[in-house]
């Protein structure tokens, strides 16, 4: 099911090009910011009140950037799960694509992972956007 294994002549290096949009667009998201440029306005919320399955991910991504954590947590958990999956993912790219290491690689997932999967990713969702939903005060 997963494997580690060299990349082949021609393969697309997943790490490299991945660590690359993840460094990207941290580095455009610190320029927005610097240059005092506005906050992104949520088209749902101001037409709804209700904040949207991303609402909080800002604030969520600026908390967990300057290292309150739990802050982070509470602005929106499924942004903060992601921020910290994101780091891990970044971390172990910047290992194999720095030591030439093998790459993990699924090689075969059965279709009942896979609709595992998407159950787990689709509750996920739901779940936080109730959260977000109990937790609406915080958006007004």
């Amino acid at each position: 099911m997963f494997a580690f294994r060299q990349l082949d002549r021609g393969e697309l290096d997943h790490e490299l090009l991945w660590l690359s949009v993840s460094l990207g667009s941290l580095a455009l998201a610190v320029g927005w910011f610097a240059l005092g440029l506005g906050w992104p306005h949520c088209v749902f919320h101001d037409l709804t009140g209700l904040p949207c399955l991303t609402c909080g991910a800002t604030r969520s991504t600026i908390e967990f950037f300057h290292g309150r954590f739990l802050a982070a947590g509470k602005w929106n958990p499924l942004v903060f799960a992601f921020l910290c999956g994101l780091t891990l993912y970044d971390v172990y790219a910047f290992i194999v694509i720095t030591m030439r290491t093998p790459r993990l690689r699924v090689t075969h997932l059965p279709a009942a992972a896979k609709r595992s999967a998407r159950f787990l990713i689709v509750t996920a969702f739901a779940l936080n956007w109730l959260y977000l939903l109990s937790h609406r005060q915080a958006f007004a």
